[in-house]
């Protein structure tokens, strides 16, 4: 509320908001960023993952479309406990978790939280980008996000929807 009063009255400014997906970076499991801008021209499949929830093994697919589609779109998966604690307490649990069950190559980036207080801020860009499927919090685990070359958000999938499904591998 005091910031609000001081960014009305003039005496602070509002931060810059990001222009384009390419404004955000994250950090591997391994803790080395990554700055999205690298992907500049290419497709990027990003998805809110989960080591202990019911659509985990879409893991197994998530890699499958790595290797199958790995030229055309990169894949990134953002781990997060923001849905019934489901996600592993430390990263370097998850990046055991991920390579010795599910043979894991694709980008995976650090714990985050993808909703509600302290939400990442590529996820508070994310969920508030317009797309023809929906907008808003996410409301589960392995949420996905098709990134266009151009940096747009042009679809979003809930987590039924497997990665391997034809309205999502039909984009590559």
């Amino acid at each position: 509320m005091f910031n609000t009063l001081l960014l009305f009255l003039g005496l602070i400014t509002a931060p810059n908001p990001p222009k384009d997906i390419y404004s955000f970076s994250f950090k591997t499991l391994d803790g080395k960023e990554v700055k999205l801008s690298k992907f500049k021209g290419k497709k990027i499949l990003i998805v809110n993952t989960a080591s202990k929830c019911g659509y985990t093994k879409q893991y197994e697919d998530l890699e499958k479309l790595h290797k199958q589609y790995g030229k055309n779109v990169v894949l990134i998966g953002f781990p997060s406990a923001n849905f019934g604690g489901q996600e592993l307490g430390s990263n370097a649990e998850i990046k055991e978790f991920c390579s010795s069950k599910f043979n894991t190559t694709f980008l995976i980036a650090e714990k985050s939280n993808v909703k509600g207080e302290g939400i990442s801020p590529l996820f508070q860009y994310l969920t508030t980008q317009t797309n023809p499927d929906f907008t808003g919090d996410i409301k589960w685990n392995f949420e996905k996000f098709l990134i266009n070359e151009k940096g747009e958000l042009v679809h979003r999938y809930r987590s039924a929807v497997k990665p391997l499904d034809e309205q999502i591998v039909k984009n590559f």
